[in-house]
């Protein structure tokens, strides 16, 4: 096996051509991996692309001179826009290796540059098995397979021009006919979803899926995401039947409304700053639009056009929803004491203490991390509610369910999807919050029989037996 790099995507002659790795006894049954120091050529320095040619040939004959050879072509670079810059926003200091790297103009930011692929991964089909064509025994030359799966977007390192040398993983292993099929499928997959409009990001954390876990983890991997797309699905539809009926505020608490809504949106726009994975950032950005539908609905408001400007009106509360709105405010009072200076200290830390890639970042950051730390405690006013009012029949519980089910399956997608940390534990404080809804309602247990605030009964009256004189 011999492994040669060169700038020319087609190789016609041996001329500039450089050999990387030589391995003269290699066995296909031996698996083995080396990491050797790649010449970087100028044009490559450049934004230009690197080759690997990776040849099968026999031992003590020239790839190129050797008639049964067999050879694959691999990119060792990609490009990518680079990471923005992280600084200290008062003193404008950056991390001392990205003072040392080279400056690059502002302008230059958003365009794509090469990125080195410092793994490269090898197989050939090992199974032994007759080809019979005509009757005839067909004999040929060994299936030589790249994984391409195994580059992964957190491994790429970007070329400077002051790069000489990069280092590069070169691994092999034999692989089965079935395992070779698989993967196969798998690149054409992700391959697929490149051509569908996916970044090359969103296609590593499929990727991830498949090459970070073992085969029955991916098995509980597909059938968890099934369940939790159905919840999803069900979720939203139950949450907005219950709000498109919903004629009174009495029970609910129009702040934790409020604040569900504005933690919401401010998580979609961190998850859309971090670049987070589409199979995370979808669904917030679906649920924000609810919660903002949801505000409109709470405070009663409609949206009159006078031409071009648009005006607000809000209707009024009844006398039972005044009385819950009264509940809501203590609620929220005792709370400011302790969530504003937690919040307000936390920002302040993180500005002195944390880099950040500009203010905007530092401010949805500050934000984020009092919904991520502190927001559970925004549901409090709710649970002071109920508990004032000795009910909870004015929740919507089959929404709420359907969220609890998803609330512990975000637990095991905590661990498989690529997300913020302070995102992964919000997943685990939400199950204490619903477990305490789950306590209050069993406390206040909800009377089938009551005719609710719309008007509907769950169960008919029992008749009762008429009285024998």
């Amino acid at each position: 096996m011999s492994v040669y790099t060169t700038t020319r995507s087609h190789l016609g002659t041996e001329n500039n051509i450089d050999l990387v790795l030589n391995v003269e006894d290699f066995d296909v049954e031996s698996k083995f991996e080396r990491t050797v120091n790649v010449s970087v050529p100028k044009k490559t320095r450049n934004n230009g692309t690197l080759y690997a040619y990776i040849f099968l040939h026999h031992a003590g004959v020239l790839p190129w001179h050797d008639g049964k050879q067999v050879h694959l072509v691999s990119p060792l670079t990609t490009y990518m826009v680079p990471k923005p810059e992280e600084i200290n926003l008062l003193t404008g200091e950056s991390d001392a290796q990205q003072l040392e790297a080279e400056k690059k103009p502002t302008s230059a930011l958003d365009e794509p540059v090469s990125h080195w692929r410092p793994r490269l991964a090898l197989n050939v089909m090992a199974d032994n098995f007759v080809l019979i064509q005509l009757g005839k025994t067909v004999h040929y030359l060994p299936i030589l397979f790249i994984d391409q799966l195994s580059n992964r977007v957190k491994d790429l390192m970007v070329i400077n021009r002051s790069t000489t040398e990069l280092p590069l993983t070169v691994s092999y292993d034999k692989v089965s006919l079935g395992r070779l099929r698989f993967w196969i499928h798998m690149q054409d997959a992700v391959y697929s979803l490149q051509q569908f409009g996916f970044s090359e990001k969103d296609a590593d954390e499929v990727k991830g899926i498949f090459v970070d876990t073992n085969l029955y983890f991916l098995a509980l991997t597909f059938f968890v995401a099934a369940f939790h797309l159905l919840f999803d699905f069900l979720a939203f539809k139950n949450d907005i039947s219950f709000w498109k009926k919903k004629k009174s505020m009495i029970g609910m608490s129009t702040k934790a409304v409020l604040w569900r809504c504005f933690s919401t949106v401010v998580i979609f726009l961190f998850l859309l700053d971090e670049q987070t994975s589409l199979l995370v950032l979808v669904p917030a950005g679906v649920g924000a639009a609810i919660e903002l539908w949801k505000v409109k609905k709470a405070l009663k408001m409609t949206i009159l056009w006078r031409g071009l400007i648009p005006e607000l009106q809000f209707g009024a509360y009844s006398e039972s929803e005044r009385k819950t709105e009264e509940y809501d405010t203590q609620a929220m009072k005792y709370l400011s004491y302790l969530l504003y200076p937690l919040c307000v200290g936390g920002a302040v830390y993180s500005l002195l203490n944390i880099k950040y890639k500009s203010w905007y970042s530092w401010l949805i950051n500050s934000f984020v991390n009092g919904v991520y730390a502190f927001g559970f405690l925004f549901m409090l006013p709710q649970l002071f509610v109920n508990y004032k009012l000795k009910s909870v029949a004015h929740l919507p519980w089959k929404a709420f369910t359907y969220k609890a089910f998803n609330t512990f399956i975000d637990d095991v997608f905590a661990f498989i999807i690529t997300m913020p940390t302070s995102h992964r534990l919000a997943c685990f404080r939400d199950d204490v919050v619903f477990l305490v809804y789950l306590y209050q309602r069993w406390l206040y247990p909800v009377d089938k029989r009551r005719v609710n605030e719309f008007g509907e009964s769950y169960e008919e009256k029992a008749t009762r037996a008429p009285h024998t004189d």
